[in-house]
């Protein structure tokens, strides 16, 4: 049965409380926790996010409150359903989206969010994350888990929503895509790219049982304000990472120049972070580099052999619907171009635009997309200014934009991350409520179960304050039956819990083997594959745990060395990987600190 549209969420996992809990995931900066909230759960104080050696703040200007993964709450009587509808959850369950009366009203930021955290602990605030202003305050390092689960998206900070664009799907001429007519490979200042190179010894007295570094590279020149390093793709023997303007590409076995570096005439503001199946990106780059650049330049690569494929201009939308930002989406052969309002299809391979996603019913504006290998999941913002107001969740044909179900979301909750598309798996919230909620769907969009564990979890998301991002969550890991998260643990040893996606239910617990946090990567040939953390004296782990049977119990099967923790500890919002019995682990953004020595890439193995 569907809700009115109007009725407050209700019910859930908690009461808030006075004073919410300190500290954050899995490295420094305790944080005051923001709140979560969604399809039925009751209004919670949510934690302080943590995330593998979260950054610590700058002490100037003063540092937003951070999210956590799942706040501790204590139990509220009577549980009530919540944001979805009347039943468990808060979805309703119209088939068709609700034809919302009236247009919007003045523009609003982010579908009426403010600008600066709405309450502690906004969504998608790492703890030590950044802080709105500019780019590079942040002084620390953090490890994030990246490439975890199939399709792990997320959404972040918010988004304008106002009128819609034309019938080209903006407003604006057409992108029309063409192949690049320089195939090259540009070369300026960038990492060290032989292999085998050790310069400052970080094997030595590598003691038995430990893993050896087999390579590392040191950062490219960044402006002294910093600059993102998205991405992160392993594909054959080849691992790529994007940085600054640049993309560059490593052997796998000793970290020797596979290709390039590539270089982009202007810095990189966006990529897919999924990779298609015959291993082809998309990256986005500024249009120029003064205040009104837009992030509207697309560049096709392969990541096997370097080579530019096709090039586009994304036409900006409607009023306040430009290409100042952009989310790039990969779902089977279709690359999925987010502006704010709208969105533009493209197929991944040729560069052919597919089709426009923009402004639907009476006041649907879409807002952010997640994908996977056959799924395209949309969310939208519905009736901003007027009292029904609300979003939705639609699921799209990858190939035609057709809707195949919506899913109505009760007014007040907001979709802010998407921790698995397939299965679908979303975090949502309540600023009114300082409520958070996490929720599951079948295939055909039903609502099927939230969780309802009583415990702080810790896995950590990025945060946009002008754009909402559904894809970036890390540290947490989805398969067919079961959630696993992380719990909130700032510098100890904690746990990883498994939660069934058939009732919300834990259904066993694992403890890091470490007195360090661990954090999931990915689920892989029916083993959870986590990382724990470096201690100042001790290395990184790699361990597997069984996901069936009785017993799931920790083996090791990655010792880092006690000789390179200082530097696997010290990647500014790393990203770390596992595949072909190695570790990698990443910079998610360059501080610009000439002083620092900061590293872009390492990798670790047998």
């Amino acid at each position: 049965m569907t809700q009115p549209p109007n009725q407050p969420p209700q019910g859930g996992f908690g009461a808030p409380q006075d004073q919410p809990p300190q500290g954050g995931g899995f490295g420094p900066a305790p944080q005051t926790p923001p709140a979560q909230g969604g399809f039925g759960a009751a209004p919670q104080t949510p934690p302080a996010q943590g995330g593998f050696g979260a950054p610590q703040p700058p002490a100037t200007p003063p540092q937003p409150p951070q999210p956590g993964y799942g706040y501790p709450h204590q139990p509220q009587q009577p549980q009530q359903p919540g944001p979805y509808g009347a039943a468990p959850g808060p979805y309703g369950y119209p088939q068709q989206p609700p034809q919302q009366p009236g247009p919007y009203g003045a523009p609003q930021p982010g579908y009426g969010h403010p600008q600066q955290p709405p309450y502690p602990g906004m969504p998608g605030a790492a703890p030590g994350g950044p802080v709105p202003g500019p780019q590079g305050s942040r002084k620390k390092t953090a490890l994030i888990i990246g490439g975890a689960v199939a399709a792990l998206l997320v959404i972040g900070g918010t988004v304008f929503a106002v009128s819609g664009g034309g019938d080209d799907g903006g407003g604006g001429k057409k992108p029309v895509a063409q192949h690049s007519d320089d195939p090259k490979h540009s070369a300026t200042s960038s990492p060290t790219t032989s292999g085998g190179e050790d310069p400052e010894n970080l094997n030595k007295d590598r003691q038995a049982g430990e893993a050896k570094v087999l390579w590392y590279k040191p950062a490219p020149d960044a402006p002294a304000s910093g600059a993102d390093a998205p991405g992160m793709w392993i594909t054959g023997d080849t691992a790529v990472k994007a940085a600054y303007k640049q993309v560059f590409a490593f052997r796998t076995a000793d970290g020797g120049t596979a290709w390039g570096p590539l270089t982009l005439p202007q810095k990189i503001c966006a990529v897919t972070p999924q990779k298609s199946a015959d291993d082809k990106v998309v990256v986005a780059y500024m249009n120029g580099g003064g205040d009104r650049a837009k992030c509207n330049q697309l560049q096709q690569l392969d990541l096997r052999t370097g080579e530019k494929g096709w090039t586009a201009e994304v036409a900006d939308g409607g009023l306040f619907d430009s290409a100042m930002s952009v989310e790039l989406t990969v779902s089977g052969k279709t690359l999925m171009v987010g502006r704010s309002q709208s969105g533009t299809a493209y197929d991944l391979g040729t560069g052919k635009k597919l089709y426009d996603k923009k402004k639907y019913g009476a006041a649907c504006f879409p807002a952010a997309f997640a994908g996977s290998t056959s799924r395209l999941i949309q969310v939208a913002s519905c009736g901003a200014g007027t009292g029904k107001e609300h979003e939705e969740i639609q699921e799209l044909d990858p190939a035609t934009g057709k809707v195949r179900w919506t899913q109505t979301v009760k007014k007040g909750w907001e979709v802010t991350r998407t921790y698995s598309v397939d299965p679908l798996v979303v975090y949502l919230t309540n600023r009114d409520k300082k409520a958070w909620n996490i929720s599951t769907f079948d295939k055909n969009g039903k609502f099927r179960s939230e969780v309802k564990v009583n415990e702080k979890f810790a896995p950590r998301c990025g945060w946009a304050v002008l754009e909402r991002e559904l894809q970036g969550c890390q540290g947490v890991a989805v398969d067919a039956n079961m959630l696993y998260l992380p719990t909130d643990s700032t510098i100890s040893a904690n746990e990883i819990v498994a939660i069934s996606l058939a009732d919300g239910k834990a259904k066993w617990r694992v403890d890091s083997p470490a007195d360090r946090p661990m954090a999931p990567v990915k689920v892989d040939d029916g083993k959870l594959i986590a990382y724990v953390q470096p201690s100042y004296d001790t290395g990184g782990q790699v361990v597997s745990v069984p996901v069936t049977g009785s017993s799931h119990k920790t083996t090791r099967l990655l010792q880092n060395p006690q000789g390179a923790a200082d530097v696997e500890d010290a990647f500014y919002d790393g990203v770390v990987d596992w595949t072909g019995g190695r570790l990698f682990i990443s910079s998610g953004r360059l501080s610009g600190d000439d002083d620092s020595k900061e590293k872009l890439m390492m990798a670790f193995g047998n």
